[in-house]
Protein backbone atom coordinates (compact mmCIF):
# COMPACT_ATOMS: atom_id res chain seq x y z
CA UNK A 1 0.00 0.00 0.00
CA UNK A 2 1.36 3.40 -1.00
CA UNK A 3 1.64 6.35 1.39
CA UNK A 4 -1.04 8.29 -0.50
CA UNK A 5 -3.40 5.31 -0.14
CA UNK A 6 -2.83 5.32 3.60
CA UNK A 7 -3.46 9.06 3.69
CA UNK A 8 -6.72 8.61 1.75
CA UNK A 9 -7.94 6.03 4.28
CA UNK A 10 -6.95 8.23 7.22
CA UNK A 11 -8.75 11.20 5.64
CA UNK A 12 -12.00 9.21 5.84
CA UNK A 13 -11.89 8.87 9.63
CA UNK A 14 -13.86 12.04 10.54
CA UNK A 15 -16.67 11.05 8.17
CA UNK A 16 -16.65 7.48 9.43
CA UNK A 17 -16.86 8.71 13.03
CA UNK A 18 -19.86 10.94 12.28
CA UNK A 19 -21.68 8.12 10.50
CA UNK A 20 -20.86 5.59 13.23
CA UNK A 21 -22.07 8.01 15.90
CA UNK A 22 -25.33 8.46 14.01
CA UNK A 23 -25.79 4.72 13.62
CA UNK A 24 -25.04 3.73 17.19
CA UNK A 25 -25.96 6.81 19.23
CA UNK A 26 -23.06 5.97 21.56
CA UNK A 27 -19.54 7.42 21.25
CA UNK A 28 -17.82 4.30 22.60
CA UNK A 29 -19.66 1.91 20.30
CA UNK A 30 -19.06 4.35 17.44
CA UNK A 31 -15.30 4.33 18.08
CA UNK A 32 -15.32 0.53 18.13
CA UNK A 33 -17.25 0.48 14.85
CA UNK A 34 -14.76 2.89 13.23
CA UNK A 35 -11.84 0.78 14.47
CA UNK A 36 -13.37 -2.40 13.06
CA UNK A 37 -14.08 -0.63 9.76
CA UNK A 38 -10.51 0.61 9.47
CA UNK A 39 -9.13 -2.86 10.22
CA UNK A 40 -11.34 -4.39 7.54
CA UNK A 41 -10.55 -1.68 5.00
CA UNK A 42 -6.81 -2.03 5.61
CA UNK A 43 -6.87 -5.81 5.29
CA UNK A 44 -9.11 -5.77 2.19
CA UNK A 45 -7.65 -2.73 0.48
CA UNK A 46 -6.47 -4.78 -2.49
CA UNK A 47 -10.11 -5.77 -3.17
CA UNK A 48 -11.19 -2.15 -3.64
CA UNK A 49 -9.54 -1.93 -7.09
CA UNK A 50 -10.24 1.80 -7.26
CA UNK A 51 -13.81 1.35 -8.49
CA UNK A 52 -15.80 4.25 -7.09
CA UNK A 53 -14.96 6.57 -4.24
CA UNK A 54 -12.88 5.19 -1.37
CA UNK A 55 -15.07 6.88 1.24
CA UNK A 56 -18.23 5.26 -0.15
CA UNK A 57 -16.49 1.86 -0.13
CA UNK A 58 -15.53 2.34 3.52
CA UNK A 59 -19.08 3.44 4.43
CA UNK A 60 -20.26 0.20 2.84
CA UNK A 61 -17.86 -1.80 5.02
CA UNK A 62 -19.10 0.06 8.10
CA UNK A 63 -22.76 -0.36 7.21
CA UNK A 64 -22.40 -4.09 6.59
CA UNK A 65 -20.43 -4.59 9.82
CA UNK A 66 -23.03 -2.62 11.80
CA UNK A 67 -25.91 -4.66 10.34
CA UNK A 68 -24.05 -7.90 11.07
CA UNK A 69 -23.65 -6.75 14.69
CA UNK A 70 -27.33 -5.85 15.02
CA UNK A 71 -28.33 -9.25 13.66
CA UNK A 72 -25.90 -11.05 15.98
CA UNK A 73 -27.21 -9.15 19.01
CA UNK A 74 -30.78 -9.97 18.00
CA UNK A 75 -29.94 -13.67 17.68
CA UNK A 76 -28.20 -13.65 21.07
CA UNK A 77 -31.22 -12.03 22.69
CA UNK A 78 -33.51 -14.63 21.14
CA UNK A 79 -31.28 -17.48 22.27
CA UNK A 80 -31.11 -16.08 25.78
CA UNK A 81 -34.89 -16.04 25.86
CA UNK A 82 -35.04 -12.29 26.32
CA UNK A 83 -38.24 -10.98 24.82
CA UNK A 84 -37.29 -7.34 25.25
CA UNK A 85 -34.83 -5.40 23.16
CA UNK A 86 -31.59 -4.44 24.90
CA UNK A 87 -31.48 -1.04 26.58
CA UNK A 88 -30.40 1.77 24.30
CA UNK A 89 -27.38 3.55 25.74
CA UNK A 90 -27.90 7.20 26.57
CA UNK A 91 -25.13 9.51 25.50
CA UNK A 92 -23.64 12.05 27.91
CA UNK A 93 -25.26 15.45 27.50
CA UNK A 94 -23.55 17.54 30.16
CA UNK A 95 -21.45 19.57 27.72
CA UNK A 96 -23.64 19.39 24.62
CA UNK A 97 -26.02 22.07 23.49
CA UNK A 98 -29.69 21.32 23.93
CA UNK A 99 -30.33 21.61 20.20
CA UNK A 100 -27.76 18.94 19.41
CA UNK A 101 -29.27 16.69 22.05
CA UNK A 102 -32.74 17.15 20.61
CA UNK A 103 -31.52 16.52 17.07
CA UNK A 104 -29.75 13.35 18.15
CA UNK A 105 -32.87 12.14 19.97
CA UNK A 106 -34.97 12.78 16.90
CA UNK A 107 -32.43 11.08 14.63
CA UNK A 108 -32.49 8.03 16.87
CA UNK A 109 -36.29 8.09 16.65
CA UNK A 110 -36.12 7.51 12.91
CA UNK A 111 -36.23 3.97 11.58
CA UNK A 112 -32.69 2.70 10.91
CA UNK A 113 -33.23 2.60 7.13
CA UNK A 114 -34.26 6.26 7.05
CA UNK A 115 -31.52 7.37 9.47
CA UNK A 116 -28.79 5.66 7.41
CA UNK A 117 -29.89 7.36 4.19
CA UNK A 118 -30.28 10.75 5.87
CA UNK A 119 -26.79 10.58 7.39
CA UNK A 120 -25.09 9.43 4.20
CA UNK A 121 -26.78 11.97 1.91
CA UNK A 122 -27.15 15.01 4.18
CA UNK A 123 -24.21 14.72 6.55
CA UNK A 124 -21.63 12.81 4.53
CA UNK A 125 -22.67 14.40 1.21
CA UNK A 126 -22.76 11.14 -0.74
CA UNK A 127 -24.75 11.15 -3.96
CA UNK A 128 -27.92 9.10 -4.26
CA UNK A 129 -26.01 6.62 -6.46
CA UNK A 130 -23.17 6.26 -3.94
CA UNK A 131 -25.67 5.86 -1.10
CA UNK A 132 -27.53 3.19 -3.07
CA UNK A 133 -24.24 1.33 -3.59
CA UNK A 134 -23.28 1.60 0.10
CA UNK A 135 -26.64 0.26 1.27
CA UNK A 136 -27.16 -2.20 -1.58
CA UNK A 137 -30.59 -0.82 -2.55
CA UNK A 138 -32.00 0.77 -5.71
CA UNK A 139 -31.61 4.53 -6.13
CA UNK A 140 -35.41 4.97 -5.99
CA UNK A 141 -35.41 3.39 -2.55
CA UNK A 142 -32.76 5.88 -1.41
CA UNK A 143 -34.86 8.80 -2.64
CA UNK A 144 -38.02 7.45 -1.03
CA UNK A 145 -36.33 6.78 2.31
CA UNK A 146 -34.70 10.21 2.28
CA UNK A 147 -38.03 11.93 1.62
CA UNK A 148 -39.73 10.04 4.45
CA UNK A 149 -36.77 10.66 6.78
CA UNK A 150 -36.81 14.41 6.16
CA UNK A 151 -40.55 14.59 6.71
CA UNK A 152 -40.46 12.52 9.88
CA UNK A 153 -37.40 14.33 11.29
CA UNK A 154 -39.07 17.69 10.71
CA UNK A 155 -42.17 16.57 12.57
CA UNK A 156 -40.14 15.10 15.44
CA UNK A 157 -38.08 18.28 15.77
CA UNK A 158 -41.32 20.25 16.12
CA UNK A 159 -42.49 17.89 18.84
CA UNK A 160 -45.15 16.28 16.68
CA UNK A 161 -45.64 12.64 15.92
CA UNK A 162 -45.80 12.42 12.13
CA UNK A 163 -49.18 11.44 10.78
CA UNK A 164 -49.38 7.98 9.36
CA UNK A 165 -49.72 7.84 5.60
CA UNK A 166 -51.88 4.77 5.86
CA UNK A 167 -55.52 5.54 5.29
CA UNK A 168 -58.49 3.38 6.01
CA UNK A 169 -60.20 2.18 2.85
CA UNK A 170 -63.91 1.53 3.02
Amino acid sequence: MRADDEAAILACIPSLRRYARGLTGDPHRADDLVQDTLERAWSRYSRWQRRGELRAWMFGIMHNHFIDGVRANHRQAEQAGAGDLPDVPVRATQTDHLEVRDLDRCLQGLPAEQREVLLLVCVEDLSYQETAQVLGVPIGTVMSRLSRARERLGALMQGQEPASRLHRVK
